[in-house]
């Protein structure tokens, strides 16, 4: 979580900071799947890394680690991050009856393979679903209680995301004008997806430039889908319209949402969608799917606007009333009210006081102690 960039590993290095911050005088014991050390500990936390042990034999020590540390101190509560290593957490349940959340992102939990992982799920104590989407997949696909799922929504930082021009450097790399209306989409590329954004915003393309004929689209990430979309690209005749930047490290992410007029990824696929977040502190409009996590993300549209990703007719249509400034929604066009919104109901403070509420319903122990099982 501290050295790999994926949304379950920074969801989980931002949960380690929340709980430091928020309990302050309970002690703390942090294992992690494939970090080698933890550059930030505070004072009540304790990390155990096992990124040292050679990668075919970490699953099976890490397994044994915290077996053996579960056995010997019996904490309060085990919180893990990811539905993997649940299995532990279970099995230690059946031991010593120690009590086991699970944090339940996305895809991941929809598609349970693993008749063990879906052993664990069905007995957790509780699931903190990412969104509402989320936890009606739980409940519909695996039969779980509904007072045995909440609502438990990501956050983000905020403060690496700031309002600003668009910036000069990557027009310039980009060959783009300052006036240049420009779409943005951040997204792997995965050849195995059923459903890609992208593509939906590329069939739409051509209606957008019927009206708006110098509007350009970012597909920024990188993956093995990347030689079929270029591909697709072509054979559409958009090369001139479409830029794949490839892979853009972190740092220069808040430049690539300043460049922007308009995010826009309408997914079937996402759990939530951090970079919906993102966009916002950066005062971008959005444009989200009705019919994913996405929905959360922006509020069910008070942040944003929510179209069918199905309908490619709605997605040219709304790009072209975002982009021409006639949308009616109240924010669209306010950048720093934009920013505040999401930072107020997203923030970590709001995380914070998200998560003190969930733990607030745990039975008070003469000696409380909690295990953090991250990725």
């Amino acid at each position: 979580m501290f050295e790999f960039k994926g949304g379950i590993q920074t969801f989980s290095r931002l949960l380690c900071e929340a709980l430091a911050d928020g309990l302050p005088q309970t002690p703390q014991h942090i294992f992690s799947l494939h970090d080698r050390c933890a550059p930030r500990q505070a004072p009540n936390q304790q990390y155990h890394c096992a990124g040292r042990v050679p990668r075919q034999a970490r699953f099976l020590t890490y397994g044994a680690q915290l077996m053996g540390w579960g056995l010997w101190q019996r904490p309060q509560l085990i919180l893990t991050t990811h539905l993997n290593l649940a299995v532990v957490a279970r099995r230690l349940k059946q031991i010593t009856g120690t009590p086991y959340w699970i944090v339940a992102h996305g895809f991941e939990s929809w598609h349970i393979s693993k008749p063990q992982v879906l052993d664990a799920l069905t007995h957790a104590d509780r699931v903190l679903a990412v969104s509402h989407f989320t936890r009606n997949q739980l409940i519909a696909r695996y039969g779980l209680n509904p007072d045995q799922v909440s609502v438990f929504p990501n956050t983000f930082e905020a403060s690496r995301f700031q309002i600003a021009p668009k910036p000069q450097h990557l027009l310039d790399r980009y060959g783009l004008q300052r006036d240049q209306p420009i779409l943005l989409t951040v997204n792997r590329l995965a050849a195995g997806e059923s459903f890609r954004p992208y593509d939906q915003v590329l069939k739409a393309l051509p209606a957008i430039q019927a009206v708006i004929p110098n509007v350009h689209y970012l597909i920024v990430g990188n993956g093995d889908d990347r030689e079929r979309l270029a591909a697709e690209i072509r054979q559409r005749q958009l090369e001139g319209a479409v830029t794949l930047t490839g892979f853009v490290p972190d740092e220069d992410l808040p430049d690539h949402y300043n460049l922007c007029d308009l995010y826009t990824m309408p997914s079937k696929l996402e759990g939530f969608g951090i970079v919906f977040l993102e966009a916002l502190a950066s005062g971008k409009p959005v444009l989200a799917s009705a019919s994913d996590g996405g929905q959360d993300a922006v509020c069910n549209g008070k942040l944003g606007i929510l179209v069918d990703p199905e309908d490619v007719a709605a997605i040219a249509a709304q790009t072209i009333q975002i982009l021409q400034k006639r949308c009616l929604h109240p924010l669209l066009y306010q950048p720093e009210a934009l920013r505040q919104a999401v930072i107020g109901t997203y923030g970590k403070a709001q995380f914070r006081q998200n998560l003190l509420g969930e733990l607030s319903q745990l039975a008070p122990q003469p000696d409380p102690g909690l295990a953090q099982w991250a990725s």
